[in-house]
């Protein structure tokens, strides 16, 4: 089947055309650079369906023009899909498929990094020794055991991030409108985000982005939380006012801030800047802090996540173009 792929750097062609031909699919995997916007969607012209990433944007004027183009399916290459207008989808005849499940541990292991790097200034500490400097001054973190981590987004992830937290010695408290029973088997107890925030020395995100749960950490929740803890972002950047971060930690009442994702992302992660001046004031003032690690969206980038992203959706494609029954199928509601 025809199917453009777009937001296509060289490791999604690789492993896609590699679980493509794997499975023996077949598909005419068409791969662009481009992100899916109103302009690019016109390249997708007779793709029966398009593969997408996290900032492709599938909203209903999108939509419309696929329709128009035949295009009959959308799979994206995440779990998530707020970036896609399910509903508008459904009234376009279009079907939307996810990747369900990947390798969970690849992102909670990262987001464990992401702490211990920003608590034990470990990427100051590497580029001072680079430059000859050894000194320690500016270098003091502290110590994960006996402190309190608080986990807001209890399945898979969250639960594997929480487990590992335990294991450093951590009390481990979570918010999550559907309690999970291996959260709780881990000794996690459940609590209102308004007391998470407070009573957290470290609090990580492993939620969905909904209209729900849409800036659920905001000036109000940080001026609630408890004063010098430290902030994990490896879910959606828009979880996160990042403008109310940036004041927080301004007056020290956030400690420190370690994202893999940001809100206004789309025009920056995943391609080269390094040669050009960066607009995003927000973005630059947060890279100017000793005390924040942002990272460019990477923390599912692992050899066995992406492999099973991209035969996941070779495999709904598949079932697909056979008629069959979409196990991945995102309800338009």
């Amino acid at each position: 089947m025809k199917t453009a792929v777009f937001s296509a750097r060289r490791y999604d062609k690789t492993m896609l055309a590699r679980a493509n031909a794997r499975a023996e699919a077949g598909h005419e995997l068409r791969f662009l650079e481009d992100r899916l916007t109103a302009t690019s969607a016109p390249l997708a012209a007779g793709c029966e369906a398009v593969c997408v990433f996290v900032n492709d944007t599938v909203d209903a004027q999108v939509l419309a023009i696929l329709a128009r183009q035949g295009t009959r399916l959308v799979a994206t290459r995440s779990t998530g899909y707020n970036q896609i207008d399910a509903a508008a989808a459904a009234r376009h005849g279009i079907e939307v498929v996810r990747v369900t499940d990947y390798s969970p541990h690849s992102v909670a292991e990262f987001a464990v990094g992401l702490l211990l790097a920003v608590n034990r200034k470990i990427a100051r500490a590497s580029v001072r020794t680079r430059e000859g400097n050894f000194d320690l001054d500016g270098l003091m973190g502290f110590d994960l055991h006996g402190k309190t981590v608080g986990v807001i987004g209890t399945g898979k992830i969250g639960t594997i991030f929480a487990r590992i937290m335990a294991g450093f010695g951590c009390t481990v408290v979570g918010f999550d409108r559907y309690p999970s029973a291996q959260f709780e088997a881990l000794g996690g107890r459940y609590v209102p985000v308004d007391e998470l925030m407070a009573i957290s020395d470290v609090v990580s995100l492993h939620c969905p982005l909904t209209d729900e749960t849409h800036h659920i950490v905001n000036a109000d929740s940080l001026a609630r939380a408890k004063r010098g803890s430290v902030l994990v972002n490896t879910s959606r950047g828009g979880l996160v006012d990042t403008h109310a971060a940036s004041e927080a930690l301004k007056t020290g009442q956030l400690g420190g801030l370690a994202i893999d994702v940001y809100e206004q992302e789309a025009n920056l992660f995943f391609q080269d800047l390094s040669s050009t001046i960066i607009c995003d004031d927000i973005i630059q003032r947060l890279v100017s802090f000793p005390n924040v690690i942002v990272t460019g969206h990477q923390a599912f980038f692992t050899e066995e996540a992406i492999g099973q992203i991209m035969q996941t959706t070779i495999a709904s494609i598949s079932a697909f173009e056979r008629g069959e029954e979409l196990v991945n199928r995102i309800p338009a509601v």
